[in-house]
């Protein structure tokens, strides 16, 4: 399973697979042991051991993190809920037709509208397929879409503009 982590401006991705743990594509040996009776937990990475006690903070996948006497506000999200969530933020702020970019790498399934059409907020533009799944791909907002780059059958990496909206 693949996490996202971000401590601070500071984004790490963090693979848990059957051979143990990858930190930004490095293999680090990694073990974490519940302290009997305590919140605590002994958290050994490499050669080090740190005393750990972490705790819910508000939403979902934000922990306070309190290690070795210092703490830290922690997200941990699955690389899908992270992709989502960054591309809700992106167009949260956004005034007028936002462009329809792509969350995450996949492959073009379906494109719902074409040059001309009037969309609105909420619209099914696009259809995804990522991580084996299918993603309906949302308007922002309401507009005229001016331009469509997503082809069905077509990858495109994250962040690829697939649909223009005037």
């Amino acid at each position: 399973m693949k996490y996202i982590v971000q401590v601070g401006a500071r984004r790490v991705e963090v693979v848990l697979d059957a051979d143990g743990v990858l930190v930004d594509g490095e293999r680090v040996r990694a073990h974490a042991a519940d302290v009997t009776g305590s919140p605590v937990r002994l958290v050994t990475i490499g050669e080090a051991v740190h005393r750990v006690v972490a705790r819910r903070a508000g939403s979902r996948g934000r922990y306070a993190l309190r290690m070795d006497g210092w703490r830290f506000d922690v997200e941990a999200l699955d690389e899908r809920s992270r992709a989502i969530q960054d591309a809700s933020q992106a167009s949260a702020g956004a005034r007028g037709p936002a462009p329809l970019l792509a969350p995450m790498p996949g492959l073009i399934v379906r494109v719902n509208v074409q040059v001309g059409d009037t969309v609105a907020p909420g619209q099914g533009l696009v259809v995804m397929e990522a991580m084996k799944m299918e993603n309906e791909l949302k308007a922002a907002s309401a507009g005229t879409v001016a331009k469509v780059h997503a082809t069905p059958g077509s990858a495109v990496e994250k962040g690829a503009l697939l649909v223009e909206l005037a």
